[in-house]
């Protein structure tokens, strides 16, 4: 009887000391803002989308997370598919998960001030990549000489007008900090050089078939002017399509930037002028390098960076030079880079095709 007893109580206690080893062993989450973190676990970094609707998006998107990774950090990737309230709860979630650093490309270059001053109180390290938030004091903006864009589309269409042109803008969406920048820098070349805007026409959204609506329904102006200058490829490609189906494309200067593929094409074929190169790898890159830093408290080098107004502080800005391509140096630049190849560059005219 004694026995059968004793071995009962072995039971319990072993069962309760078992208990008490898996629980009391338990992470402790102490801060209310999702699991805890022990000190040897990868930086944490979170990276919030505006869209992929623009080509170039998916590229800065795996060249960033290949770079952070290389780095040893861990990259969570959210889509807010243009919703700017989406992209406010996506930075919620970031800052509930415990994330050390956020990335964001911004909706809307105004909005997200609370939503960073909210991450940056619980410790969180902010970019804001290739376009500004505003009044938000981040830990760094990353991006392309914007205002260079508009000068180096001014230029272009400037050299290859003899005389005083008539030019018509349709921009990206206004809600973009870089789209005044870039028209900023357009405007003074346009200005020196004493060419005529005609009319000036933002793409809510970045929508690419608002700059087909526009042209559609503004043909008398479109007839009248020189050159269109395009917030970027896209809408510059769809304002190609229709200047195609009035037999004007190639007769209509026509400029844009980020280099994408469809527009390197149609520049060697001769319906678009020129594109603005933003070396995309080398922003990407960059980008990772200085997340990762700042999730390990590292300070970021000043030799490299200067400071950037956001209209309250003066924000670190890491600062790249974009590259005018025309179908003179799109072999150098786009394919020499290995940006886009040869092949799709020139696949509907392969009679023009480098060797």
């Amino acid at each position: 009887m004694k026995k059968t007893i004793l071995k009962k109580m072995a039971v319990m206690l072993a069962g309760l000391l078992s208990f008490t080893f898996l629980f009391g062993c338990a992470p402790e989450n102490t801060s209310g803002q999702g699991p805890s973190k022990s000190e040897d676990d990868k930086p944490q970094i979170g990276m919030c989308f505006d869209s992929f609707v623009i080509e170039r998006w998916q590229k800065d998107r795996d060249i960033f997370v290949s770079m952070a990774k290389e780095l040893g950090a861990e990259v969570n990737v959210q889509n807010a598919n243009g919703d700017i309230e989406q992209q406010k709860k996506q930075i919620d979630y970031f800052i509930k998960q415990g994330m050390d650093v956020i990335v964001i490309i911004c909706i809307d270059s105004e909005a997200l001030k609370d939503s960073v001053k909210k991450a940056k109180d619980e410790g969180i390290k902010i970019i804001a990549y290739d376009r500004l938030i505003t009044n938000a004091d981040v830990d760094l903006y990353i991006s392309f000489d914007n205002e260079k864009v508009g000068e180096l589309m001014g230029e272009t269409i400037v050299n290859n007008k003899a005389d005083a042109c008539k030019v018509v803008k349709i921009c990206g969406s206004p809600l973009d900090s870089n789209v005044h920048m870039v028209d900023a820098g357009f405007d003074k070349i346009m200005e020196e050089n004493g060419c005529e805007i005609l009319d000036t026409f933002y793409a809510d959204g970045w929508r690419a078939e608002l700059a087909s609506d526009y042209v559609y329904e503004n043909m008398d102006l479109i007839m009248e002017a020189d050159a269109i200058m395009c917030g970027n490829d896209d809408l510059a490609g769809r304002v190609v399509h229709v200047l195609s189906e009035k037999r004007l494309a190639g007769k209509k200067l026509v400029v844009g930037q980020d280099a994408d593929l469809e527009a390197c094409q149609r520049i060697v074929e001769g319906t678009q002028l020129s594109t603005v190169y933003k070396p995309i790898e080398k922003l990407a890159q960059q980008a990772a390098v200085c997340a990762v830093k700042l999730a390990g408290g590292e300070e970021l080098d000043s030799e490299n960076l200067s400071v950037y107004y956001d209209g309250t502080y003066e924000v670190p800005f890491f600062r790249i030079d974009p590259v005018n391509v025309t179908e003179k140096n799109m072999n150098e630049i786009i394919i020499g880079s290995g940006f886009h190849l040869k092949e799709d560059v020139y696949l509907n005219v392969p009679g023009k095709m480098p060797d």
